[in-house]
């Protein structure tokens, strides 16, 4: 696997299209939270695509496996938030229909890099 920048990598290109859902999913939110769940879930949500991107930039592919790893951890973080976020009604499960669709292909993707990289060292 060579790639020339993390910018082509697909995953890292949904993992930023994810940041602009849930930015958008945010707004709704109560301004109470702007603190709380919200700086959370924004933390955890930019971690994803950032995780990429460092770990694609260092020298082996070790560091970059740990580097998604971290973004896999990342996005069970955001998972769960999002599900407390609904239990505490501040949104509704057909709002965030999308985002979680998206977050779960992401997932998905990070975990088939993972044990691919996992193959060749």
């Amino acid at each position: 696997m060579s790639i020339n920048s993390y910018k082509e990598l697909i995953v890292w290109q949904k993992a930023v299209e994810l940041v602009e859902l849930v930015y958008l999913l945010l707004q709704d939110f109560p301004k109470e939270e702007m603190y709380g769940l919200t700086s959370q879930i924004k933390r955890a949500t930019v971690s994803i695509a950032s995780n990429i991107a460092e770990g694609s930039n260092r020298g082996t592919r070790k560091d970059f496996r740990n580097f998604l790893f971290n973004a896999f951890g990342s996005g069970a973080e955001l998972e769960t938030q999002l599900l407390i976020a609904q239990k505490l009604n501040f949104v509704s499960p057909d709002s965030c229909k999308k985002t979680n669709e998206l977050l779960e292909e992401i997932m998905k993707m990070l975990n088939k890099l993972i044990s691919e990289l996992a193959e060749r060292t």
